[in-house]
């Protein structure tokens, strides 16, 4: 069974997240840099580790510095232990794991799209304290028992 190296999936999510929040697809992200989707679906999955000078092209394609792909690595990237292929096991820097991110979620891929569309900045404020509040009620809520999960 192939191990997959936690660095290598990290940096993979973070070019995935990137790539979707641009609304770019693994096609057109391929052809930017002439590789095909499936080469890039590996690199997003992190079974194939991204070289030093492909993810200098890719930073320049998404946008981003270099160190973003290496931003906000989990404790087990960071100790360097591989791990095993598909695992869903829920730990730090797994399949699992990367599913309850909300960053990873499409909805909220499409809720930061639709937020950066309002051109007028003061509406954009409001929108931004009524999602804080409503999220903080909600909160409140939860810890005092009288919302059910």
């Amino acid at each position: 069974m192939s191990r997959l190296h936690p660095v290598d999936v990290h940096v993979g999510v973070r070019l995935r997240q990137r790539r979707n929040l641009l609304g770019m697809s693994q096609t057109k992200l391929g052809e930017a840099v002439a590789l095909t989707f499936q080469q890039i679906q590996k690199y997003e999955r992190g079974s194939n580790r991204i070289s030093s000078s492909r993810l200098f092209e890719f930073s320049k394609i998404v946008d981003v510095p270099v160190s973003f792909f290496f931003d906000e690595m989990p404790a087990n990237a960071l100790a360097g232990r591989p791990t095993s292929g598909r695992g869903r096991k829920g730990k730090a820097g797994t399949p699992l794991e990367k599913e309850k991110d909300p960053l990873s979620k499409r909805e909220t891929l499409q809720l930061v799209r639709a937020y950066y569309k309002i051109r007028e900045p003061h509406v954009r404020k409001c929108i931004n304290d009524i999602v804080k509040e409503v999220g903080a009620a909600d909160y409140v809520e939860r810890l005092s028992g009288r919302k059910k999960k």
